[in-house]
C-alpha cells in the first residue's frame, strides 16, 4: 500500500491526541488526561512557531504520526529538529510508516538551509524503536536528557 506523508491538520487533532494517548500508554506506562493532550495539540496546530506535526495516511487513514519542535543552537547558527510524538498505529506496524515520515522531516530540513541536524529521544528499555532510529542513521549522542519538573504531571 502507499504511505502518503502530509502536514496534520486542524482537524486531525482528535486522531492525534488518540496516538498521543497510546505512545504514553505503551511505552510508559501513563495515562494522560484527555483535556489536557488536546488542549496541547491544538495549540501545536494552531501555532507552527510551537511544532509542526506530520501525519502518514494509508488507504485515507491516518496510520501514524510525528512531530517535530525546534532548538535554536547559538554553536551552530542553526535550528535542530527534534522528532517528537512519535506513533504508529498497531495496524501498520512493520510496514515502512515511520520510516515514511522521516524520510519526509529529511527531505523538509534538505528545504531549510538554517537546519543542522535532527534529534529524537527514546526510552533505554524500547530497543525496537532505537534499533529503527539506528537503521535510518540515527545515533547516540553521548548525552543523557536530565530535566526538572515544575508541573504536577508525570
Amino acid at each position: 500500500m502507499e504511505i502518503r506523508v502530509r502536514d496534520a491538520e486542524p482537524t486531525d487533532w482528535a486522531v492525534i491526541a488518540e496516538f498521543n494517548q497510546r505512545l504514553a500508554e505503551e511505552s510508559e506506562d501513563k495515562s494522560l488526561p484527555w483535556e489536557t493532550l488536546v488542549s496541547g495539540v491544538r495549540a501545536v496546530l494552531g501555532d507552527a512557531g510551537r511544532g509542526r506535526y506530520f501525519v502518514a495516511e494509508i488507504g485515507g487513514r491516518i496510520a501514524g504520526q510525528t512531530m517535530i519542535t525546534y532548538e535554536w543552537s547559538d554553536w551552530r547558527n542553526a535550528w535542530i529538529w527534534w522528532i517528537q510524538s512519535v506513533y504508529v498505529h498497531p495496524d501498520f506496524r512493520g510496514g515502512g510508516v515511520f520510516s515514511r515520515l522521516y524520510r519526509h522531516i529529511e527531505s523538509a530540513r534538505g528545504a531549510a538551509d538554517d537546519v543542522c541536524g535532527l534529534r529524537l529521544y527514546v526510552l533505554e528499555t524500547n530497543s525496537r524503536a532505537r534499533a529503527i532510529y539506528a537503521r535510518l542513521g540515527m545515533r547516540p549522542t553521548g548525552y543523557e536528557v536530565l530535566e526538572s519538573r515544575f508541573d504536577q504531571g508525570d
